[in-house]
């Protein structure tokens, strides 16, 4: 789908989307359980991926994920109770790496062989380092290819130990191996052998095990960031208090409402976005980004409220390290900032969805801006960029779809993005959120 986005002002409400990476871990959790209450899930293509992957190991989701909709407040989870079945069938989790990896932990568990597999993004995606993990704990984990690439297959049943892992490619595989030790007999110890990249998603596993009664923990530190390695008992019991969690709106999706008030914001009004609580999300450095780059912003804790108003913004340097899934929206304020936006150590980010660094590069030089590309480093030339209506490529990702529609409102004329649909990754209301806020927004099936 094409979507057509012109200069436009926006003002107004709107609402942040529930957080994607908490929904996945809730909703695998809650298979874990004997049976919990998922409140406010994202409903998402990535989402439903993780919620088929629960069913097919035994669990049950209700509604079903086909049915799920925009009217979806809460989904029953009967969990598999720590014993996932070996699943009739290949697990397809469509485009969601993150759907992969966690579930490759619990393939794992089950006694017998499961196979997984996805799209032609996914498949090119490195699953090596858990592979090797997993191997390395005992059972039988293997690329078909022999690429470390999916289609995977995984024959447990997995008992525990010690393994280490590097930090450096994703923190998905210490998540995939912590939710997974918690129901072992012997309980995972995870040493890493480079440093942890993306630390607060780790925190954000963290923090929801202790929701559903786990105790796992860092080693030598109080957080992810510069621990040593993690530890999870095993024989432990996933049950949140009551039987329910509530998904914490999503700072991911929210950095594309703040980029978008700080740099197309009506110059009488401002964005103002509600569902920002507070959390271990690493996303929230958004708001600190923005401060620093010049934007009008303020953030109500208490109330979860961001009010984000147009500003002349300028370049700054930002470490992507903990928070690779802002690079693109930090590009895009580059792009409209005076001065450089220097993105460092964010070799990690090339390799998501796509090569988001490539990515942002090549499609925001197609309207006008300058940029520099280093294998560690994007550098955008706001003050040398003109930014104008163009052809972009969407390159089939959600992140790379939202923050050219952000640059896009500040570009002369419109700018037409390819692949449009991703959006449903993790933000499928994007564009009709984005006109309700005010901007000229033309979608062409």
């Amino acid at each position: 789908m094409d979507v057509h986005v012109t200069r436009s002002a926006v003002d107004g409400t709107a609402r942040a989307p529930p957080s994607k990476s908490y929904t996945h871990r809730a909703l695998l959790a809650a298979g874990y359980s004997d049976g919990a209450t998922v409140a406010s899930p994202l409903v998402s293509a990535d989402t439903r991926a993780t919620a088929r992957a629960v069913t097919a190991f035994g669990g049950a989701v209700d509604p079903t994920p086909a049915e799920w909709s925009a009217e979806t407040d809460a989904v029953e989870v009967e969990g598999f109770d720590g014993r996932p079945a070996v699943p009739d069938d290949v697990i397809d989790c469509g485009n969601s790496g993150t759907t992969t990896r966690l579930v490759t932990g619990t393939a794992a568990l089950g006694d017998g062989g499961t196979v997984l597999t996805g799209d032609s993004s996914l498949r090119s995606r490195p699953q090596g380092p858990l592979l090797d993990a997993l191997t390395d704990l005992g059972i039988r984990a293997e690329s078909t290819r022999g690429n470390g690439q999916a289609p995977l297959v995984v024959f447990g049943p997995l008992s525990g130990g010690e393994v280490a892992i590097p930090g450096d490619v994703s923190s998905q595989y210490v998540t995939a191996l912590l939710m997974a030790g918690a129901v072992t007999d012997d309980g995972i110890e995870v040493s890493l052998t480079t440093e942890l990249k993306s630390a607060p998603y780790v925190d954000i596993t963290l923090e929801l095990l202790a929701d559903f009664g786990i105790d796992a923990e860092p080693v030598g530190s109080d957080t992810a960031d510069g621990a040593a390695g993690f530890s999870v008992p095993g024989g432990q019991t996933y049950a949140p208090e009551g039987g329910r969690y509530a998904v914490p709106g999503d700072f991911s999706s929210i950095s594309y409402l703040v980029a978008a008030g700080a740099v197309a914001a009506d110059p009488d009004g401002a964005v103002r976005i509600e569902g920002a609580r507070p959390s271990a999300q690493g996303d929230a450095a958004i708001v600190e980004i923005a401060e620093r780059m010049g934007a009008a912003i303020e953030w109500d804790r208490e109330s979860g409220v961001i009010t984000v108003e147009r500003s002349a913004l300028s370049g700054v340097e930002v470490d992507v390290g903990d928070t690779p899934d802002l690079l693109p929206t930090i590009a895009a304020l580059g792009a409209v900032a005076d001065g450089d936006t220097r993105i460092t150590n964010c070799e990690h980010v090339r390799y998501k969805e796509t090569d988001r660094v490539a990515a942002m590069a090549e499609e925001l030089a197609r309207m006008g801006a300058e940029t520099t590309e280093e294998p560690d480093t994007l550098t955008v030339h706001g003050s040398e960029s003109d930014l104008r209506g163009a052809t972009v490529d969407g390159r089939a990702d959600h992140r790379i779809v939202m923050a050219l529609a952000v640059a896009a409102l500040a570009a002369e004329g419109t700018t037409t993005i390819r692949g449009g649909e991703h959006v449903d990754v993790s933000f499928p209301t994007f564009f009709e959120t984005m006109a309700d806020l005010g901007a000229t927004v033309d979608r062409a099936e």
